[in-house]
Order: C-alpha cells, then structure tokens, then sequence
C-alpha cells in the first residue's frame, strides 16, 4: 500500500513539476539576460489564473483555451514595465530591481482586488479522468503537462533555431560584442523581460489545472518561494535548467509528502516545504551553480 501510495505521489509529483518547471523558466530567463530578480514573480501566476477564471465563467470556454490570451497579456505587461521603469535600472545597483519588481507585483495584486474583489474564487472543469492502477490523474493534469512540454520545446527551438533567438543568446554572452555585431540590445532586452512575464503569465493558467480553486489577489507569494528555489537549482540563468529543477522539485515535494505521512505527530504539508530546502542545501553542497548551469 505505501509503495503504490509512493509511486502515485511521484508520478503525480512529476507532472506537477513540468508545470512548477515551465512557471520558473520565465524567472530564469529575465536574470539569464538582464541581472533582474522577478521577486514579484508570484503576482504575475495570479494574473494568469484570472485569465483562466475569466475564460470559464465570462466566455464560458475551457479554461486551458486562455493561454494564449495569458500570454500575450504577461508579454504585453513585460514592454509596458520595461519601457517605463527596468531599463532606466539596468545599470542601477540590484536592490533598485528588487524594489521595482516588488513594486510591479504590489501594483498587480491591489489592481486584482479592486476589480475582483479580495474574495477567493475558483471553477470547476472536470473532462474525466485515467486511471494508471497506481494513481488515478485528471485528464487537466495532463493537459497542463503537455502544455508545459510543448512551451519549453518550443522555446528552446526557438532559442536555437531562430534569428531572434540567438540574438538574446548573443546578448547574454556579451552585450557590448552583440552591439558591434549589430545587434538591437535594448529591444533583446525588452524582449526577454516581455517574454519572461509571458511565460509567467502563462503558467498562471497551467497551474489552475491542479488547484482550480482559491484564487484570489495574493495567492502568488508561496509560488514566488517555489520559483527561486527551483531557480537556484537548476541554475538561476538556465531557463531550461529551471525546467528541469521544476521536475526535481516536484518529485522531492510530493515524493517526501507520502514519507512524512508515515511518521506519527508531522504535518506532512509542513514538512515538505522544510524537506525541500534541506535538499536545495544538499545540492547546492556539492552543486554551486545548481543542476545545470548552462545559458
């Protein structure tokens, strides 16, 4: 019973991962190429889990279908925040980032509440579900798994089969080089800030698959916690590393909630967020630059 009870947790854990992955990877790349600290990275997923609210209740359509809209809205939000505060302070000390993150994030979540009210709401999309005789899975899960599968293929094609792609590669590699190449640095800089939050935004959406309730205008700060521990262990400049951080910590997380439940007197929730940051030290012991340092 607890082994099928294991595998269950793993498994669920692993595709819960993906979409943790796929939410950092937008963090991952805005420091990658620009040294900015997203530490309003959480307000950003609420705005993405209203897009979905909004498409169930206001528009009456799946759910999963505002992902598009979400993206456009996080890139949209990316070149409004970028052109009116980040690019006067790149060359600012850091916490004049940290500040005007915090800011955005603040902006974000007060705006939420004045038009939706304070009040936690939710949808209810069941379309069945399978059953793997270990663990029975929502069909939204898996949905939500794919989509994070698809969008992180996506951007590494894109990343290294696109013009536009390796430009911002260029860029991380060396700004004044890509300069001299000829190479628009403020727009690659604008456009990676844009298409972090896209992809933020994004997982908003991916995330109300598995918790389709509770949303309200300050749920992001535990997501924002998940993010740069996930961050940091796949290499805080690696979006591809964030992805498969997302992966590790989805399975630690889960994996350890099924151990904890065994042990009379824990509160497994509880536990496994201290499990997780035991393993983040572990690792960073004898992996500094975390699982995956690559750009």
């Amino acid at each position: 019973m607890f082994l099928e009870q294991l595998s269950g947790n793993l498994f669920q854990g692993l595709i819960l991962g993906a979409v943790y992955g796929m939410a950092t990877m937008g963090l991952s790349l805005i420091f990658g190429v620009l040294r900015v600290v997203n530490v309003g990275h959480g307000a950003f997923m609420m705005v993405g889990a209203y897009c979905s609210l909004w498409a169930f209740h206001g528009l009456g359509v799946a759910p999963i279908l505002a992902l598009p809209l979400a993206m456009l809205v996080g890139m949209g939000l990316g070149l409004i925040f970028y052109y009116t505060v980040i690019r006067r302070l790149i060359k600012a000390p850091e916490l004049a980032t940290l500040l005007a993150t915090f800011a955005f994030g603040v902006i974000l979540e007060e705006t939420i509440k004045l038009i939706a009210t304070s009040e936690s709401r939710g949808f209810n999309w069941d379309i069945g579900k399978i059953d793997f005789g270990f663990t029975i899975l929502p069909y939204t899960k898996l949905i939500a798994f794919a989509g994070s599968v698809l969008i992180a293929l996506l951007l590494y094609w894109w990343f290294n089969k696109t013009r536009a792609g390796m430009a911002m590669r260029c860029v991380v590699e060396d700004d004044q080089g890509a300069r001299v190449c000829g190479i628009n640095v403020e727009w690659e800089y604008a456009l990676s800030f844009s298409l972090g939050l896209g992809l933020t935004v994004a997982s908003g959406v991916l995330l109300t698959m598995f918790i389709p309730v509770g949303i309200q205008p300050y749920m992001g700060g535990g997501y924002t916690l998940k993010a740069f521990v996930i961050a940091v262990l796949g290499g805080l400049t690696s979006p591809y590393g964030a992805f498969f951080g997302g992966l590790v910590f989805g399975l630690l997380e889960n994996g350890s909630y099924s151990l904890f439940a065994q042990i009379p007197g824990l509160e497994p929730f509880a536990m496994t967020r201290f499990f997780s940051f035991v393993m983040l030290l572990v690792i960073l012991l004898f992996r500094p630059t975390g699982l995956l340092r690559a750009r």
